[in-house]
């Protein structure tokens, strides 16, 4: 085996291993945000007592429930969806739609009610939506809603609760 055959192998698998390595990591990983504070904080195991497993999941570690899942997607009385993590009010139920996604819907949140950053896992990026007053994962946002807004905040059912009027 010449040398020019075994430094071409050894460049070709050291490449390989670095294109891996990076792709495995930008999947898997988010852009480092600004570290963000929240009125509400509470330690992992405070959290999991209080929301149960999947509940703790979406909120707490950006899980996702299966769609139809919630019964909350067939909610269609009046009233007020909350972040079930720290009880702040999220959306009116005069902004709710059906989607079709599985998924309760809605157009617009109230005022200052959520905060948004950028979500590149999975390999896509996305624009993640969390409770501004504990952080609590929610969903996302994407930009195929209904008027007044065309924005859809795509939410997870077991984030939220339900306050009827």
């Amino acid at each position: 085996m010449s040398n020019t055959t075994f430094d071409r192998r050894r460049f070709l698998t050291a490449a390989g291993g670095g294109l891996l390595a990076s792709t495995l990591l930008a999947c898997g990983t988010r852009p480092a945000d600004a570290a963000e504070h929240f009125a509400v904080t509470k330690t992992d195991p405070q959290w999991r007592a209080q929301l149960g497993a999947a509940a703790f999941d979406v909120l707490r570690r950006e899980g996702t429930e299966r769609p139809y899942s919630s019964p909350l997607n067939g909610e269609h009385r009046a009233g007020t969806f909350a972040c079930k993590g720290c009880a702040q009010p999220l959306f009116s139920s005069r902004t709710k739609f059906e989607s079709g996604t599985g998924w309760p819907s809605f157009y617009a949140p109230l005022p200052r009610a959520v905060a948004m950053r950028q979500d590149s896992t999975l390999g896509m990026v996305r624009t993640e939506v969390h409770c501004s007053r504990c952080g609590g994962h929610l969903g996302h946002v994407f930009d195929d809603g209904p008027r007044p807004t065309g924005k859809r905040y795509c939410m997870n059912g077991v984030a939220m609760i339900f306050r009827p009027v």
